[in-house]
């Protein structure tokens, strides 16, 4: 059975930090290209941040670029975004991917985690 499972999402105030985590089950980790979503009230899901592999490519989103890092740790099956510089629009629940490099229709999502960025 596959699962992901996001943590790590709260409240901060802006200009605070947040590390959050997504620990991966029931498939081949290293396999899949592993993705950051948001969305926000009234808006589309949007992508974030993605990582190929370990050591591999990365791409981000612009609104993020600078401030966000995605990482992951296939020895634990775990996916990390860390998120600095935190700004009220980056309020969001935030999801994480796992996709397949060859087959994109193996495609999972997590039940997400909020993170509301507020004074």
């Amino acid at each position: 059975q596959v699962q992901l499972v996001e943590s790590g999402g709260g409240l901060v105030q802006p200009g605070g930090s947040l590390r959050l985590s997504c620990a991966a089950s029931g498939f081949t980790f290293s396999n899949y290209a592993m993705s950051w979503y948001r969305q926000a009230p009234g808006k589309e899901r949007e992508l974030v941040a993605r990582i190929i592999s370990t050591g591999g490519s990365t791409n981000y989103a612009d609104s993020v670029k600078g401030r966000f890092t995605i990482s992951r740790d296939d020895a634990k099956n775990a996916l990390y975004l860390q998120m600095n510089s935190l700004k009220p629009e980056d309020t969001a629940v935030y999801y994480c991917n796992a996709r397949h490099r060859l087959r994109l229709s193996l495609d999972y999502w997590g039940q997400g985690t909020q993170v509301t960025v507020s004074s």
